[in-house]
């Protein structure tokens, strides 16, 4: 019977809790749930049922008129994972967070998997651009929805001074930036909101002031902020 031998189990199950490990200290600094431990378990849990899918069923296969596939146990894993990526994601309203982290901890199971089956190198070079993708570009993604904010603008004026066309024109936009327009009479005056959306921090700063200086202005305020949430 050709089996794994019992280091080579040893050294696959280790390496497969250190690459898990790498990739949940990621998520470990952002605090999230899923951390290294989590990662750690889903790698080497991975790992160990690959071993078990290559080599479990050696004595099996060597009988006569017995036709297995031991990959079915291993292919498992990627549909199996998935409850607990479900966990790790969180719906508030219209934000939704945790998606990268499920993406994670489903990329650490084909890590496992990988090694699982003795790809060391195909391991190791996967934990290596997880880590670039998680680490690496999030300044990027962070600097993109820094320049693409929504904002919600409550505005209060006299009737018919503030027109989504004097808006635009005030605050150099476009007419799709302007998401939605809500005119409500009150005690003479209209309170005017204004739904923005791709703006710029630094516009919404100055937007205010612009917004200000409009003749049947009142008061003009930022009510909302939303930017995409770290997941």
């Amino acid at each position: 019977m050709n089996t794994l031998p019992n280091l080579d189990v040893v050294a696959r199950l280790l390496v497969a809790a250190v690459f898990g490990s790498v990739i949940g200290f990621e998520r470990e600094r952002l605090l999230w749930a899923a951390g290294i431990r989590t990662h750690m378990l889903v790698c080497v849990g991975a790992c160990l049922i690959m071993i078990v899918s290559a080599f479990g069923f050696r004595d099996s296969l060597s009988s006569q008129n017995v036709v297995l596939d031991p990959s079915r146990v291993a292919a498992q894993v990627v549909s199996g994972i998935g409850f607990l990526g479900a966990g790790a994601i969180l719906a508030r309203g219209e934000i939704v967070r945790g998606l990268t982290t499920a993406a994670s901890i489903w990329t650490v199971a084909a890590i496992g998997l990988a090694v699982g089956g003795g790809l060391y190198f195909a391991a190791g070079v996967s934990t290596a651009v997880i880590i670039v993708i998680l680490a690496g570009v999030k300044p990027l993604e962070e600097a993109y929805r820094a320049r693409n904010q929504s904002c919600r603008l409550k505005i209060e004026a006299t009737q018919a001074s503030v027109t989504p066309e004097v808006v635009k024109r005030t605050l150099n936009i476009r007419t799709g930036q302007i998401k939605r327009f809500l005119t409500t009479p009150r005690d003479g005056i209209e309170e005017v909101t204004v739904l923005l959306s791709k703006v710029s921090s630094q516009d919404i700063k100055t937007f205010v002031a612009k917004l200000d200086e409009l003749d049947g202005v009142h008061s003009v305020a930022v009510i909302d902020r939303r930017r995409g949430e770290p997941s």
